[in-house]
């Protein structure tokens, strides 16, 4: 974790806690009782008009002081309860939910967000320009820190998604044609791995965590991609030539330890490095050859 991360960890202030609320049913039938109420007071009006107005005046206030106080919460769905600025808790229940009217509710979605980066060109290890873009599934966790440390979170997380991108990128090489280090394109798993670190420790302070994440596209800039083609195509060739010359190599010295071996016929040193040099070209060549039959001596 970077010093910079460590220093916002260290500046948390606020945690998440349980709100003091309750089921929205039994409010829902003081509700019901203050309508009861207000349509017997309508009918006292003939008969007693005071009593009357008292009890329509009371089921009304009744009506208006519980109608103001319900909300409604889907699964994975939580609401950060405060009192004129001051956080009081965060009710994760479902269903109708009430709460006293003079308090305030702010929503906050608890289900898994899936988002794309943009295509960031960053310098490797080795200063290649490349491009690269990650997919990265986060949710919330503490709905205290997201909502009252960060002022925008989720437009934080898209910034420390490009960074944390930016990081990973710049600390390994892209490829490595020789299979001896970590390369972005070689250890997919083991770097979708440590950026999904890199964004945990990032995004702690918001109250965020990522499910997963990895890299959507990698890819060299255009400015350097035909010539990293050229070298990779070059190595190739390489890599197939030396394979071909050492399976050449152990045919040749498999052929003339039989021929030796069985007596089929023995050759000089000159005509052993001929041989060679035939059996060489015929089996390195990339051309059929063109068999010479030799109607004389051996050594004519």
């Amino acid at each position: 974790m970077s010093d910079s991360v460590a220093r916002n960890t260290a500046l948390t202030l606020s945690s998440e806690r349980t709100a003091a609320t309750s089921g929205g049913y039994i409010m829902l039938f003081v509700l019901l009782l203050a309508i009861v109420a207000g349509v017997f007071g309508a009918s006292m009006m003939q008969g007693n008009p005071a009593i009357g107005g008292m009890t329509i005046a009371a089921a009304v206030l009744v009506f208006v002081f519980v109608l103001c106080g319900f909300y409604m919460q889907q699964p994975n769905q939580a609401t950060a309860i405060t009192l004129f600025g001051s956080y009081k808790g965060t009710d994760r229940n479902t269903g109708l939910r009430w709460v006293l009217p003079w308090l305030g509710r702010k929503k906050v979605s608890l289900r898994a967000n899936n988002m794309i980066s943009e295509r960031l060109k960053v310098n490797d290890l080795r200063g290649n320009p490349i491009e690269i873009a990650a997919q990265v599934v986060w949710r919330v966790t503490d709905t205290a820190q997201a909502l009252f440390d960060i002022d925008d979170y989720k437009a934080f997380v898209i910034v420390q998604i490009e960074a944390a991108v930016r990081t990973i990128g710049a600390r390994y090489p892209y490829d490595d044609f020789e299979h001896q280090e970590v390369t972005l394109r070689g250890n997919h798993d083991q770097v979708s791995a440590e950026l999904r670190t890199e964004l945990i420790a990032r995004l702690v302070v918001a109250g965020i965590t990522v499910d997963e994440c990895g890299f959507t596209h990698l890819a060299y800039a255009q400015e350097i991609a035909g010539a990293m083609l050229r070298r990779q195509q070059a190595q190739a060739v390489v890599a197939a030539r030396k394979t071909l010359v050492e399976g050449a190599v152990g045919m040749v010295e498999m052929a003339l330890d039989l021929l030796s071996a069985k007596n089929v016929v023995e050759l000089d040193d000159e005509r052993r490095a001929a041989m060679v040099s035939n059996l060489m070209v015929v089996l390195c060549g990339e051309r059929d050859t063109q068999p010479v039959v030799n109607t004389g001596t051996l050594y004519q």
